[in-house]
């Protein structure tokens, strides 16, 4: 198999890159890293030397790919034909990466600094960090709702890279964070989301590790 992805099912930003590889209907093979190994660990920063993951390894093309956002990208191009992820007119698809950089930056951020702060020591927590993720999120939150209307899906009509990494998120979010009655449309856009195959195939196989996210 050309393509290896280096990942982990829980993590969201690997979500991203399977709920792609999926869409796009990719063959590649898995390999799951646990960064509490350190075999594993330093497997990963051999290949990848900043040591975060996911990474996925092009043995046909001797490319080594970091970055969810840019591994999707890549990917895509290797898909002459639809479905694609970004579309081919420009103006299309930097709306398509306009919210895709609004879903890593926006909510992923926060909510990974809510996650994060509940995985500290007691007596090192940072209250005010999280107040001002919290309001961070509730904000993306209304962005996103408003921007929703009239659209099926994160960039318009077709599904794109900004539902991948939407999805994976916007699931973690409402976990610590859970959308408002204000935010109907959000509301409706993730269920979408979840009824996804791609999405929902994720889904399942991170539902063995489900029981580590501290939410």
């Amino acid at each position: 198999m050309s393509l290896t992805l280096h990942y982990h099912p829980l993590s969201s930003f690997c979500q991203k890159v399977l709920i792609g590889l999926y869409e796009l209907e990719l063959a590649f093979d898995k390999h799951l890293v646990n960064l509490g190994d350190p075999v594993s660990r330093a497997a990963l920063l051999t290949l990848w030397p900043l040591g975060k993951f996911p990474v996925i390894r092009d043995e046909a093309r001797n490319r080594t790919i970091g970055e969810s956002t840019i591994i999707l990208e890549y990917l895509d191009r290797q898909c002459a034909a639809a479905p694609r992820l970004i579309p081919a007119g420009v103006e299309q698809a930097l709306e398509c990466r306009l919210w895709d950089r609004f879903y890593d930056s926006y909510v992923e951020v926060p909510m990974q600094k809510i996650v994060g702060d509940r995985l500290r020591p007691e007596g090192q927590h940072d209250p005010l960090g999280v107040e001002q993720a919290r309001a961070q999120l509730a904000t993306a939150y209304t962005v996103a709702d408003r921007a929703l209307a009239g659209r099926t899906w994160a960039a318009g009509d077709t599904f794109s890279i900004a539902d991948c990494a939407a999805a994976p998120g916007l699931f973690y979010a409402n976990k610590v964070a859970p959308f408002g009655d204000d935010h109907r449309q959000l509301g409706a856009y993730f269920a979408r989301l979840t009824a996804r195959p791609s999405f929902a195939r994720v889904l399942e196989e991170a539902r063995p590790y489900l029981a580590m996210f501290p939410g």
